[in-house]
């Protein structure tokens, strides 16, 4: 079957082209669910540490003020902290990199063997191994890349924007963590507030499992449980810590 250049371009367009959040998933996880759990250990901190007394209307300020400024200051920390580590990996690489560029121009036998090597590891024939060394010595960005992938397992960094991923976190963080503070948000004297919370708090683990289950297409309830079991482990250990310093 003869394909046109439209059609292929449809075919990349629909099949090859990843949506916003499949792009980000990892920060939206990652930012997510530590967003989730680290404004819940504010809350369930506070009410394991203040069970069985009575709060004022300051106390739950208290939690709010606390949440929220955990909230914007452990969100930027995260997203400035994911945009330092993106950066620090893209400097390594083309460290590394301008390395096997040296090798592959002052020694080439040597790269060339060693490459022969990497692909009969990866089920190539002597024969294929060299043939397919003979195409990449003709493409020295080819060659460094493959050499970079398979020789030292470094993955090419540069097709994510530091920037992106930090505001993928960044915000992420920010959505989901405020989630658990709603409750206290709409009706801070509520006596309910902290069993609200805990709803709250599952309720955003859900989304979050929801979403990493559309986007990735595993299992469901896989992707749900996951996401609870781990929000919910840690949300527990936040409680029981403030339970030790009761007031």
């Amino acid at each position: 079957m003869h394909y046109t250049k439209r059609d292929l371009e449809k075919h990349i367009r629909e099949e090859h082209t990843a949506s916003p959040f499949a792009q980000y998933l990892k920060e939206i996880v990652y930012g997510g669910n530590d967003g989730i759990v680290t404004t819940f250990a504010v809350v369930a901190g506070f009410a394991g540490a203040s069970a069985g007394v009575q709060l004022g209307s300051l106390g739950y300020i208290t939690v709010i003020l606390f949440g929220l400024a955990n909230l914007f200051a452990d969100g930027t920390s995260m997203g400035l902290g994911n945009l330092l580590a993106a950066r620090s990996e893209q400097d390594r690489y083309k460290k590394e990199e301008a390395k096997e560029r040296h090798e592959i121009q002052n020694n080439t036998e040597m790269e060339k063997a060693e490459s022969i090597v990497l692909l009969k590891e990866k089920g190539f024939t002597q024969d294929q191994a060299n043939t397919l060394v003979a195409i990449y010595s003709q493409n020295e960005d080819y060659w460094a890349d493959f050499m970079m992938r398979y020789e030292l397992g470094i993955s090419n960094p540069f097709g994510e924007n530091p920037v992106y991923t930090a505001l993928a976190t960044f915000i992420a963080f920010l959505f989901f963590g405020s989630i658990p503070l709603i409750p206290y948000l709409i009706d801070p004297s509520s006596t309910q507030a902290f069993t609200h919370a805990v709803g709250a708090t599952i309720g955003a683990l859900l989304l979050l499992g929801l979403l990493r289950w559309k986007v990735t297409g595993e299992s469901m309830i896989r992707s749900i449980g996951e996401t609870i079991l781990i929000g919910g482990i840690s949300a527990s250990v936040a409680y029981i810590v403030g339970i030790f310093f009761r007031v």
